[in-house]
């Protein structure tokens, strides 16, 4: 990763709000499809596929600079925001939504294969840029999904979902570090329950194409959220806040504050410790 000078978020913004996936209005889902639906029609890097390719496949896999290192929070924190950009560029009132996966079922808006008026649901299932497939067929040994993405969850022998003891015991870890180990395993089990047997959640190389990625993700950087609030002033090590976070314009330090960037979620400062 290189260290340098980045351009800073936009200061200023009104906050908007991730809301629940169980939660969000009909017509909140509707403008969260709407938006998923733009982006997946889009073939430059303002669409769905390149910003899904930047986790996994094609390569560079940026994302193993993140995974099991200081970096994982800030780095997909940074990779929501320019998603979320993303999606708002085409429907302006679009939001992220997260996914409370102590609740070990998939939310309705993503388990449905079809909307309300009988179209593909976007949030279901989504075509794999097909480089990236032809990579992963390639790799040794190799790597392989279907063009569409699925899922098999709670498969035998995968893990359990975290649930809300899990989530309470990372939240009450008191260094950054610790609380970083202890959330990232969480993240990984709900990858695992959520790909099964032959989901492309369960391979790094896919994952992010499978749009309920995003509000895993969103679920996990809300946690972060909600850890800063019960721990002000704890941060990431100095020593790696000036880092950029490659690809994305941003450092570590500039993904600290969610209303910097414009967003947070629906809780406040009393609720830190009850997500």
């Amino acid at each position: 990763m290189a260290v340098g000078t980045t351009s800073s978020p936009q200061a200023g913004a009104p906050v908007r709000w991730r809301r629940s996936a169980r939660r969000l209005t009909p017509g909140q889902v509707a403008l969260l499809r709407e938006a998923f639906t733009a982006t997946m029609a889009i073939g430059d890097e303002r669409g769905y596929n390149h910003f899904a390719g930047l986790h996994g496949l094609p390569r560079p896999m940026d994302c193993t600079v993140a995974h099991g290192r200081p970096f994982f929070l800030p780095w997909h924190r940074a990779y929501l925001y320019f998603f979320e950009r993303a999606l708002r560029d085409q429907v302006p009132e679009a939001m992220l939504t997260w996914w409370d996966w102590r609740t070990p079922t998939i939310p309705a808006v993503f388990a449905a294969e079809q909307d309300p008026e009988g179209r593909p649901n976007p949030l279901f299932s989504a075509p794999v840029d097909p480089i990236a497939l032809e990579q992963g067929a390639a790799a040794r040994p190799p790597v392989l999904a279907a063009e569409w993405t699925e899922r098999d969850p709670g498969a035998p022998g995968t893990p359990p979902l975290p649930t809300a003891q899990d989530v309470q015991s990372a939240l009450e870890q008191t260094d950054y570090s610790s609380f970083t180990e202890a959330l990232e395993e969480l993240h990984n089990r709900v990858h695992l329950w959520t790909g099964g047997r032959f989901g492309h959640m369960r391979l790094v190389e896919f994952s992010s194409f499978d749009p309920i990625f995003w509000a895993h993700h969103a679920m996990v950087d809300r946690i972060w959220r909600l850890w800063q609030l019960g721990h002000p002033g704890a941060r990431p090590p100095a020593s790696i806040l000036r880092t950029a976070l490659s690809p994305f314009p941003m450092t570590v330090e500039q993904t600290l504050d969610t209303t910097a960037l414009g967003y947070d979620y629906a809780v406040s400062t009393s609720s830190a410790s009850t997500p």
